[in-house]
């Protein structure tokens, strides 16, 4: 671990807390916005324990998980979009709540955040199988097929995580409307992963066998 990694994952951290804290709390008119501050709680507290244990276990994929700047035209399309029905989603659930135009039942709510920690439970074992995750779509050097575990399952098992994560965060949040916008999240990780497969069956010896291996990619039996 080096000090200049320590400071850059915390920044972007807080920059995340507070970020997320504006676009919910803001347009909600009020700091007293139980679904907003249920949200934060149950994202960013994983987030920081599995930050530290990551710092500390591997710096070397914190360091590449920090990595943001994508360099395929179509990887930065799908990130840009992606961006932007979080910061709609948001600010509709904010919006939803201040002027009180849908009401999700106290259960659909509770399903919602145990389905959000099963995705993170999901999300923990992905990076435990896979050290060659980044944030970008790139081969890395003396990288390999992983084809154990949940990647024995679906090819790409940290998106089929994220779908649980994303769709789950506007039910918690309590607004029907924000979930509708969220519900362009499949669309986006479908065309990210027909992407990637291009690149990863150009550039990683193997991983044509592993499609044949593992017939689907994102969820199992479906696609």
């Amino acid at each position: 671990m080096t000090r200049s990694l320590f400071l850059q994952a915390i920044g972007k951290f807080f920059l995340g807390v507070l970020l997320v804290g504006v676009l919910l709390f803001l347009p909600a008119g009020t700091l007293h916005y139980p679904g907003g501050w249920l949200l934060m709680g149950v994202l960013f507290l994983p987030m920081f324990g599995a930050g530290l244990l990551m710092m500390r276990k591997n710096p070397a994929l914190l360091r590449s998980r920090l990595q943001a700047r994508e360099s395929r035209r179509e990887q930065n399309l799908v990130v840009k979009l992606s961006g932007l029905m979080f910061l709609l989603g948001f600010i509709t659930a904010g919006l939803d709540f201040r002027f009180g135009w849908s009401a999700l039942p106290r259960g659909v709510v509770i399903a919602a955040v145990v389905a959000f920690f099963a995705a993170y439970g999901l999300y923990a074992e992905v990076l435990r199988e896979n050290t060659w995750l980044s944030r970008t779509i790139e081969v890395q050097e003396n990288q390999q097929v992983i084809d154990t575990g949940l990647y024995g399952i679906v090819r790409h098992p940290m998106y089929s995580a994220t779908l649980l994560l994303f769709l789950s965060m506007p039910l918690i949040l309590g607004s029907f409307y924000a979930f509708l916008l969220f519900l362009c999240y499949p669309v986006l990780i479908v065309c990210r992963i027909r992407d990637e497969e291009r690149l990863l069956q150009e550039e990683l010896p193997g991983y044509t066998a592993y499609q044949k291996k593992v017939k689907y990619r994102l969820l199992p039996f479906i696609w």
